[in-house]
């Protein structure tokens, strides 16, 4: 068996209500002061209230920053940073979907560290300790509130990625009770979302191991069979907290399996699109499966038949091709776009995408086949 390291946050609670019983975990770790890192939207629906009076009833002082932007540029990173060492935060908690996380993560790093944000891109440049983190998420997609990643948008598209076990919080938290106001839109993107860190973590080159493999096959399971009942009614609160556990676990695979070509091939067009994270991924998802088919069937018909009860007498190519076909039908039942052209990309930008996504060399290399410019530009077509 090959050799493998498997990192993960130390401390997971799900339960239905638990972000009432936030100050009561923060204090455990110390916290007195606490920086809250959230975005504005959820401050304006008022679904702060409750983590900010469970810290306050626990005696913190708290601050918010509730100014996170999706796909979080550099400057937001650091205002948020600015507003901790001003307020002389001690603990930092995390509040919302993947850009909240992973800005939270960032700042509970760099208040403690003499590295600057430039310094810390990349796998394993953070060194040092981090003030005590919190993760408190309100989507079932990113999996942040598990991995050692965060990533941020530099320059006007570019996107680059911290990747630290100093990262990891020291806890998670899914209260599926935060999830019930999700649009539907939303809730199918971040579902679709973490269904590819499952598939890729998966199949990924070169880190693939046992544990990561049983989480990602569960993950897949949890959310390819909830995401329709919660599209149907948000306020199922068994699928919503099915969904969390699904995203949770998919979030454990993938930060120690890395993802690939999928997400490669996404970044650029959230990045230069403004294209929300899931739906970049959701565009280009069976077309990057397509190409990877003849060297990932055994995979991909190992997760098809985890699915799927009729598939034992089938070929694992028929198998995986089952998969691709069964995961395109989901993204037109929960009602996202399926081409390129409809988010407003332009033919003629093709190429410029395929040169951005083959700057993604710490994804590419991760991806079950070995894939070329030539190979993007036609994946990039034929999701056209």
């Amino acid at each position: 068996m090959s050799e493998f390291i498997f990192q993960t946050t130390p401390t997971i609670i799900n339960a239905l209500g638990c972000t009432s019983r936030l100050g009561e975990f923060a204090a455990e770790l110390g916290m007195k002061r606490v920086l809250l890192v959230s975005d504005a939207m959820l401050a304006k629906i008022g679904l702060l209230e409750k983590a900010v009076a469970g810290l306050r009833k626990s005696g913190m002082e708290v601050e918010i920053f509730a100014d996170v932007l999706a796909d979080p540029p550099v400057s937001n990173v650091m205002e948020a940073l600015q507003l901790a060492q001003d307020f002389g935060a001690d603990g930092v908690v995390g509040f919302g979907g993947g850009s909240s996380m992973d800005v939270a993560k960032l700042v509970a790093f760099l208040c403690c560290s003499s590295q600057s944000l430039p310094d810390i891109y990349g796998v394993g440049m953070a060194k040092g300790k981090r003030l005590p983190l919190i993760q408190v998420t309100t989507t079932a997609g990113t999996g942040s509130e598990v991995t050692p990643i965060a990533i941020v948008t530099t320059g006007e598209s570019e996107k680059k990625g911290v990747v630290s076990p100093q990262l990891l919080p020291d806890i998670a938290m899914l209260d599926a009770e935060l999830t019930t106001g999700l649009p539907p839109r939303v809730t199918a993107m971040t579902g679709i979302d973490a269904m590819v860190h499952a598939i890729e973590a998966y199949t990924t080159k070169l880190k693939k191991n046992p544990i990561s493999d049983t989480l990602a096959r569960q993950a897949l399971k949890l959310l390819f069979e909830n995401i329709r009942p919660v599209m149907e009614d948000g306020n199922n609160l068994e699928a919503r907290s099915q969904m969390l556990v699904g995203a949770m676990l998919a979030g454990q695979a993938f930060a120690n399996a890395p993802v690939g070509a999928v997400h490669a091939l996404a970044y650029p067009i959230g990045g230069q699109y403004h294209v929300p994270h899931g739906l970049s991924n959701s565009l280009v998802l069976p077309h990057v499966m397509r190409f990877n088919l003849p060297v990932a069937s055994k995979e991909y018909a190992e997760l098809a038949r985890e699915l799927f009860d009729n598939l034992g007498s089938v070929t694992d190519l028929a198998a995986g091709a089952e998969l691709i076909s069964a995961l395109e039908q989901l993204t037109l039942d929960v009602g996202l776009e399926t081409r390129l052209r409809e988010v407003g990309i332009e033919e003629q930008a093709l190429s410029q995408l395929a040169e951005a996504a083959m700057l993604q060399s710490r994804l590419l290399v991760n991806n079950a086949r070995d894939i070329t410019y030539e190979d993007v530009l036609q994946i990039y077509t034929d999701a056209w």
